[in-house]
C-alpha cells in the first residue's frame, strides 16, 4: 500500500482554515461542527477528530487530511455512490422533515439507544421512518454501542417489526457483539449486526472477523487513516461494507465517496449524506444526495464560506495546536 507522505508542518499549517458550522438538530451531543480544512497540491483535505479523541487517535484523522492533500485518490470503479439519509434521535414528529432533505433515498440510518429516551421512542422512530418511506426502502437503526445484550436482543425483536437491514454497533465490545449474534439466532429475529466503532476506534479492527461478532462492517476514511488504509482493512476483514462519514463536510465526504468509489462490491448505500445535517458548508457545490446518490466530482472550497463560517481565534489556536501535536506523531 502507497502511504500519504508527511510533509512539513510548515506547510501544512500554511493553508490551515478552521470552520464552525451549526447543526440542523443535535447529533452525537454536537449542536456545531468544528473542523480544520488544509490544502495541499492535490486538493483540500479535512481535519476533524471531535475533540475529546486524544492525539494518537486524532493523528489517523491528519493522515487522512494529508492524504487527501498531497496524495489524492485511487482509481475509481464507479462514478457515484448511493447513500442514505440519516435520521438523529428526534421526536417522530420531526421524521417527514428530516427525510424531505434527501432527494431520492431510498435506505435511511436512524439513530437509537439515545441517552434520556425510551424504547418506546426509537420504535416510534423507526416507524415514522417506515411509514414516510414506505414498504420498499431500507432501513437501519444506529445504536452507538448504547445497548447491553440483553437490550439489544428486547429492543431489536420490537424494531425488527419493521424490516431492518441491519443494527449498526447495538453494544459496545466486540464480545458483546459476538454474543449478541448468537442470541439474535437463538430468539428467531433475523437482523444483521454491523460493527464501526468496533472497527474505526479499535488497535485490531480484524478481530471483529475473528469473533464472528459481525455480518457487516461500517468504515470511515478519516478514523482509519485514509483511503487506502480503510480499503486495506475493509480487504482484510473481507465482509460487506459500508462507508461512512464523522460529521463532515464535503471536504471530508469526498473523501469518503473516494473509499466507496474504490470498492470493488458496494451492496449497501453509502452513510455519506450527512452533509445535509450541517446549516451550512465549506463549498457551492456540496456533496449531498440526487435521486439518491452523490456523483463523484472534484471539490472546490469557496474562500468566502471559509470566512463566512470561521472559528473564533482561539479556537483557531486551538486546532493548531491539536495539528502540531498529531503531526510530530506522524513524523516518527
Amino acid at each position: 500500500m502507497t502511504l500519504p507522505p508527511t510533509p512539513a508542518l510548515a506547510e501544512v499549517l500554511a493553508t490551515l482554515s478552521v470552520v464552525q458550522i451549526p447543526m440542523r438538530v443535535r447529533f452525537r451531543n454536537v449542536m456545531v461542527r468544528e473542523a480544520a480544512l488544509i490544502r495541499g497540491p492535490k486538493g483540500w483535505g479535512e481535519f476533524a477528530p471531535f475533540p475529546e479523541y486524544d492525539d494518537p487517535e486524532s493523528s489517523r484523522w491528519l493522515a487522512a487530511a494529508i492524504e487527501a492533500g498531497w496524495l489524492g485518490w485511487p482509481d475509481p470503479v464507479r462514478g457515484s455512490v448511493p447513500v442514505n439519509a440519516t435520521v438523529p434521535a428526534v421526536p417522530a414528529s420531526e421524521v417527514a422533515g428530516i427525510l424531505a432533505r434527501y432527494d431520492g433515498c431510498a435506505t435511511a440510518k436512524v439513530k437509537v439507544a439515545e441517552a434520556g429516551q425510551r424504547s418506546q421512542d426509537d420504535v416510534d422512530r423507526v416507524a415514522a421512518v417506515r411509514a414516510v418511506m414506505g414498504s420498499q426502502a431500507r432501513i437501519r437503526v444506529d445504536a452507538n454501542g448504547g445497548w447491553a445484550v440483553d437490550e439489544a436482543v428486547d429492543a431489536l425483536r420490537r424494531l425488527s417489526a419493521y424490516n431492518l437491514e441491519y443494527a449498526e454497533q447495538p453494544c459496545a465490545t466486540v464480545e458483546d457483539l459476538a454474543a449478541l449474534r448468537v442470541a439474535l439466532a437463538h430468539n428467531g429475529i433475523g437482523v444483521l449486526v454491523a460493527a464501526d466503532e468496533s472497527i474505526r476506534r479499535s488497535s485490531d479492527p480484524i478481530r471483529v472477523v475473528r469473533q464472528e461478532a459481525a455480518d457487516v462492517i461500517v468504515v470511515k476514511v478519516a478514523p482509519l487513516g485514509g483511503v487506502r488504509s480503510a480499503l486495506a482493512i475493509a480487504q482484510e476483514c473481507g465482509l460487506p461494507t459500508v462507508v461512512s462519514s464523522a460529521l463532515d463536510t464535503s471536504a471530508g465526504i469526498r473523501a469518503g465517496l473516494a473509499l466507496a468509489a474504490v470498492l470493488p462490491e458496494l451492496p449497501f448505500a453509502c452513510g455519506l449524506g450527512t452533509v445535509e445535517l450541517l446549516t451550512g458548508d465549506v463549498t457551492d457545490d456540496s456533496l449531498v444526495p440526487l435521486a439518491g446518490s452523490i456523483a463523484l466530482r472534484n471539490l472546490d472550497v469557496d474562500g468566502d464560506l471559509l470566512e463566512r463560517w470561521r472559528a473564533p481565534a482561539s479556537r483557531e489556536q486551538w486546532w493548531r495546536e491539536r495539528i502540531v501535536r498529531c503531526h510530530a506523531l506522524l513524523a516518527r
